[in-house]
């Protein structure tokens, strides 16, 4: 306790020798945040950006508080000068050309050059996880996107079309279009996963993370399952609209249950995560 409230002391001393250092990056951050909260946080696809944020902030001030105490910072000037000029260049691009990729992405070189300017490489080396989780909070490029979501797509309307099928449903499919019954139902881009599989995989890092050693073989296994657990869990959330729609009407499948089920896959795949955790830590523990 008394070895984390000297560092605690020593990070304090640091902050009140650097305020022209802080007073700049929260003049990049802001204006950042502002834009973002206007524009793709409103949609769902990003939707989770600013839980995103809030985590990022919390694994830095857990690191921070936690540390060890040190003799000395050994200051890195010469690369933490590279790394800002990276920065600059990455955020002054994208800031200017609305390239949010850019823009949000200069902040991982600019968090690693206050860092070299403060506590050197060792500290870049403490603050290795929550400077890659910056990297969840960076927008894909549109391209990118529609590439996975159009795969996505095609793949989560078979799947629901032949399980509709087996269990004898008037089902047809033209695409992403699925014909049951008097009804047709479009699987568009919020349906295709992406959303839920990016914070999918983020809080599988957050929680692999938290728990022990990323680079283990139980912790590789959690986080390549997270892919097909949200594939499957989008292709449940797609067949029980399907349903209710078939059963209850249009206005049904696109009211108040088209948006809960978008809150129970991303539950159902989460409760998947924690079951398979469990059961590999049987398996080890049996080992």
């Amino acid at each position: 306790m008394q070895s984390n409230s000297l560092a605690k002391t020593q990070n304090l001393a640091l902050l009140k020798e650097y305020p022209l250092l802080i007073l700049g990056f929260l003049a990049l951050l802001l204006p950042s945040i502002y834009s973002l909260s206007n524009t793709l946080w409103q949609g769902e696809e990003q939707g989770q950006g600013p839980l995103l944020l809030a985590v990022i902030g919390f694994l830095f001030w857990r690191e921070f508080v936690t540390e060890k105490p040190h003799a000395e910072p050994m200051a890195s000037p010469l690369a933490a000068l590279s790394f800002l000029l990276v920065a600059c260049l990455s955020y002054v691009v994208g800031r200017s050309q609305e390239i949010f990729a850019l823009e949000i992405g200069a902040f991982i070189p600019l968090v690693i050059a206050v860092i070299l300017a403060t506590k050197g490489w060792v500290g870049v080396k403490r603050y290795a996880f929550p400077i890659f989780f910056i990297c969840f909070l960076i927008p894909l490029p549109a391209f990118i996107i529609d590439g996975l979501t159009s795969g996505l797509k095609n793949h989560i309307s078979h799947a629901a079309e032949v399980i509709l099928y087996q269990l004898g449903y008037p089902v047809a499919r033209a695409g992403v279009v699925l014909t049951v019954g008097q009804y047709q139902l479009l699987v568009a881009d919020a349906c295709s996963g992406m959303n839920s599989l990016f914070s999918l995989i983020s809080l599988g890092f957050l929680y692999v993370h938290l728990n022990g050693k990323i680079f283990t073989t139980k912790s590789i296994i959690l986080l390549l399952a997270i892919v097909p657990i949200a594939i499957v869990a989008n292709v449940i959330r797609v067949l029980i609209l399907i349903l209710v729609t078939y059963y209850f009407g249009d206005e049904a499948g696109q009211g108040f249950i088209h948006g809960f089920a978008g809150i129970f896959v991303f539950a159902m795949s989460l409760l998947l995560l924690f079951i398979l955790d469990g059961v590999l830590k049987r398996v080890w523990g049996r080992k």
